[in-house]
């Protein structure tokens, strides 16, 4: 049970409040965990450059200016996968990243300071890997979110169907992408998200639009956000 108290707080008290409400974003300092194991590639994710994300300081939603790595949610929710809510505990606690050391829930001046430094980017970790990062520049070239926001406005002013079409494309490529390197490359799924960051026909939500499937072929709609 927890108790409520007047008293000003001056250290954790473990109640699992800032892990509930995501997982860290991983820092140079933190590139070590990632390379060598302690925290595997499966339980991270990649918050694209340009991609719209939440940004915890400014408390909006921004285009982010460089590769965000993050750990992935626990079943579906913002929970930070390895925080063990009986427990009230962290499973990596030895081994967390920078940011978890540094948060401090009574005084974020030091997280603050930190927060857009020094942030880890696929390039970091995967730049030699013959093969592997020629596909996510590959990827990045055809699918970079600079482009697709560029496309997006232009397809609100126009209804252009031809506007339309690229960014269907741009889906269409990502979507086989992922399938193809998981049956040919034999790389395991749960790493895509981290290799490629969050499937588009999931983030191009946040530019106000949804993906629907009709007769077979992928078609674009307004999301209800744009009403």
């Amino acid at each position: 049970m927890k108790i409520k108290s007047d008293k000003p707080v001056t250290a954790c008290l473990r109640c699992g409040t800032c892990c509930e409400k995501g997982g860290p974003s991983f820092h140079i300092e933190d590139k070590h965990l990632i390379d060598k194991g302690k925290i595997p590639a499966r339980f991270i994710y990649t918050i694209r450059q340009g991609e719209p994300a939440y940004d915890n300081i400014r408390r909006a939603l921004l285009p982010v200016t460089s590769d965000v790595i993050k750990i992935k949610g626990r079943d579906n929710t913002w929970c930070c996968t390895f925080y063990d809510k009986q427990e009230n505990a962290c499973e990596i606690y030895a081994n967390r990243p920078i940011e978890c050391r540094t948060l401090k829930c009574w005084d974020t001046r030091a997280i603050e300071d930190i927060y857009e430094k020094n942030r880890l980017t696929r390039k970091d970790l995967l730049s030699n890997v013959d093969g592997l990062w020629d596909l996510v520049e590959a990827h990045e070239k055809r699918c970079g979110y600079e482009t697709i926001g560029q496309l997006v406005s232009e397809l609100k002013r126009t209804r252009s169907n031809a506007v339309a079409g690229q960014i269907i494309e741009m889906v269409e490529y990502d979507k086989q992408l992922r399938t193809l390197v998981v049956q040919n490359g034999r790389l395991d799924a749960e790493i895509l998200e981290f290799l490629f960051g969050r499937p588009l026909e999931q983030t191009i939500r946040a530019f106000g639009l949804e993906i629907e499937m009709i007769d077979g072929k992928i078609t674009l709609v307004s999301s209800a956000k744009e009403g």
